[in-house]
């Protein structure tokens, strides 16, 4: 079933200028990017879109990790895209992903690993809505 997805190339990426080499994995593994663009997330931008770990230790160091340097927000799309993209970013661990993943080839650590992709359709439904309109995604 063909399913849209939402991802970000994190600032430890973007600030090594990695976009195009995210983006080349991201459309060899069969997706394609049907919305992209580059932005710098507001520090209220970033605390919305982590809020679920709001009460986790290390949420200030995500969003001022995040708030650091541009990020590029995309919506991704293909068959099984939710899995697919996660499969094709790796483990959070970039020591413990499979070769050829995205965080494998470019991560630094667990905290700097390059790429977040959406864990479930609702949520890919969600993360979307918050950097996209309609209009924005060209299918």
């Amino acid at each position: 079933m063909t399913e849209r997805t939402f991802s970000i190339i994190k600032p430890d990426a973007t600030e090594k200028n990695l976009t195009g080499a995210v983006n080349a994995v991201i459309e060899a593994a069969g997706l394609r990017i049907v919305a992209q663009k580059r932005i710098k997330l507001s520090q209220a931008q970033a605390e919305k879109f982590y809020e679920i770990h709001n009460e986790r230790p290390f949420f200030g160091e995500l969003v001022e990790f995040m708030t650091r340097a541009p990020v590029v927000v995309q919506v991704l799309e293909g068959e099984n895209a939710v899995a697919r993209y996660r499969e094709v970013m790796g483990a959070t661990n970039p020591a413990q992903a499979a070769e050829g993943t995205i965080r494998k080839l470019y991560a630094d650590s667990v905290g700097e690993n390059s790429v977040h992709g959406s864990d479930s359709l609702d949520n890919a439904r969600i993360e979307i809505a918050q950097f996209f309109t309609d209009d924005e995604i060209v299918g």
